[in-house]
């Protein structure tokens, strides 16, 4: 039986996992073969061990750019012009959230026209979640007007499809009755929070009573991929052995940050998506210079509390609790997508026109996120990946 061939081009652990996602919307398809691949990137060290865990069939880059394909999926441009196929492109984080000020390729990180038309080449298709990025393509790269889909994001569908499965997910943790979950979020680079985790990490460790509270610490892959796990690892042991929860590159967030109480983060998608959960926030960073001015984080940057070097912090979470309103954040919620709980059906129905095959005869749900390990397994370096 001949079936169409799917290529899913994984260049770091960040996008993989985005990527996954997208190809559940292809499962019990027997049609359909689908296949992986990682080019070369400065952060994809760990992309081997990550597909191993798949169990996928993975092709080496140099023979899949010899290869036809059907359709091919991408979350980032480097090398995909490259690729022989239908192509869609996808942002694999929330929103466009970072600017770009130095080198030779400046702008909006995900929306500059290298990023846009890869090699020079235009995709099949380019993806955003929300209409608000169409009058960007119209200014800085009308050639990919044509070619934009407003998806949705899927990471803000499953999240909000799970919030009622909250207390399960502390449950799992092993959480206590009463006790509270501080969450800390990193993205990665000089100006991140994880910059500033050497100030941080004590207090967390130092000033919240263990009794009453649990900690969390959710750093972005490409700062396990840059450093070396080995390396993390080493600067967080003292942090492990006093039962913080490191959670690892390869597990899925989604299901903390739903149960965390309170999330301190900074500029990147993981603390954005944390406005979905009601949780109160403090940012420990937000360098005006880095952040795209259009974007939700620019106005999350505006509106959340800035954590304090020089309070007790467990005032600082306190106030965070007595001065926050769900509803204040709710233009900055509507700015991740501007078709909530839309993005499987309008992405598969996208995949399949590309593919040109009918879609499967049932509705793509939304499937709720699994619940996670407990913490004390990420303390101690058991931790594995969720789907």
């Amino acid at each position: 039986m001949g079936r169409k061939r799917v290529l899913a081009v994984i260049h770091t652990v960040t996008y993989g996992k985005r990527l996954l996602d997208v190809l559940s919307l292809l499962e019990a398809d027997f049609r359909l073969q689908v296949l992986f691949t990682a080019p070369p990137h400065a952060f994809g060290d760990d992309v081997p061990r990550f597909l191993a865990r798949l169990g996928s069939a993975v092709l080496p880059w140099e023979e899949a750019v010899r290869m036809r394909f059907d359709l091919a999926l991408a979350a980032g441009p480097r090398g995909v012009e490259r690729i022989d196929a239908p192509l869609i492109t996808l942002p694999h984080g929330a929103n466009y959230l970072k600017r770009v000020t130095g080198g030779t390729n400046p702008g909006v990180a995900g929306l500059r026209r290298g990023d846009l038309l890869p090699g020079g080449r235009l995709p099949a298709a380019v993806g955003v979640p929300h209409h608000a990025e169409l009058r960007h393509l119209a200014r800085e790269c009308p050639e990919a007007l044509p070619l934009a889909h407003v998806l949705g994001d899927p990471v803000h569908d499953r999240i909000t499809a799970s919030l009622s499965l909250r207390d399960g997910y502390r449950r799992a943790l092993g959480l206590a009755e009463g006790q509270k979950l501080v969450v800390a979020v990193s993205t990665w680079g000089a100006q991140s929070s994880f910059g500033r985790f050497d100030a941080l990490l004590p207090r967390l460790l130092g000033e919240l009573p263990a009794s009453s509270h649990r900690t969390a610490l959710l750093v972005h892959p490409n700062v396990w991929a840059g450093h070396g796990a080995y390396q993390v690892r080493s600067w967080l042991a003292r942090c492990t052995k006093l039962g913080m929860g490191i959670v690892p590159p390869e597990a899925d967030w989604r299901s903390v940050i739903v149960a965390a109480d309170w999330i301190i983060g900074d500029h990147g998608s993981v603390t954005l998506y944390g406005t979905l959960t009601g949780a109160p926030m403090l940012l420990a960073a937000s360098p005006e210079g880095e952040i795209n001015p259009l974007s939700p984080a620019a106005a999350l940057a505006a509106r959340a509390p800035a954590l304090s070097p020089t309070h007790p912090l467990t005032e600082q979470l306190d106030y965070a609790t007595t001065s926050y309103r769900y509803e204040d954040y709710a233009d900055i919620r509507s700015r991740i997508t501007s078709e909530p709980g839309q993005f499987n059906r309008n992405m598969r129905r996208l995949m399949y026109k590309l593919l040109g095959i009918g879609e499967l005869a049932h509705e793509p749900m939304i499937v709720p996120l699994p619940e996670p390990p407990p913490l004390t397994s990420w303390a101690d370096g058991r931790g594995v990946m969720s789907a």
